[in-house]
């Protein structure tokens, strides 16, 4: 009996085709872009706004969070999106969607820097504010001392920060003014 080694009979058509791509690459390609529909589904609106999608992938985007999820036609919405994200070029929407998120996380962090000087001004008065005013020079001395002084009236009528409108404008105040 004759051994065959590696002869012609055991190489398939597509050994020498560049083009080839089998059935499993197929396969987690299209995970792929399923799972990043997914992501996409997981956003905000106003997140998804700003990924300027094409219209046909943003209304089914949007109409994905309209479907109750774990259900069959949930998981087949999200299928027709990964077969929508075949169209779009997945480098650009990741980076697109990373910038979106860290915009966020960027914001948030804005937020509780304005939170705690606002408390520290609150707590410390017109100390806190020269200091903060040296710091940032273009942040106006009065308004700053007006906000204090009403926040503190409304606190002593409630005491949860939370609740006082001007504890709120400050804030806001604070975070568009501090640039750092």
């Amino acid at each position: 009996m004759k051994i065959v080694g590696d002869s012609e009979h055991f190489h398939q058509p597509y050994d020498k085709d560049d083009d080839y791509e089998s059935r499993a690459d197929a396969k987690r390609e299209i995970a792929i872009y399923q799972e990043l529909g997914k992501k996409l589904t997981l956003l905000s609106k106003s997140q998804i706004e700003k990924l300027n999608l094409d219209e046909i992938v943003y209304d089914n985007v949007l109409k994905a969070k309209t479907i109750k999820i774990n259900t069959e036609a949930y998981r087949r919405h999200l299928q027709y999106i990964g077969k929508l994200m075949r169209y779009v070029d997945i480098e650009e929407l990741q980076l697109a969607m990373k910038n979106v998120l860290n915009q966020n996380s960027n914001e948030s962090a804005k937020t509780n820097v304005a939170d705690k000087t606002r408390d520290q001004l609150l707590n410390d008065g017109d100390p806190a504010i020269q200091a903060l005013i040296e710091k940032h020079p273009t942040l106006d001395r009065q308004k700053l001392r007006q906000f204090v002084r009403q926040t503190k009236k409304e606190l002593t009528k409630n005491a949860d920060i939370s609740l006082s409108k001007t504890a709120k404008e400050l804030s806001k105040y604070l975070r568009n003014e501090i640039s750092e």
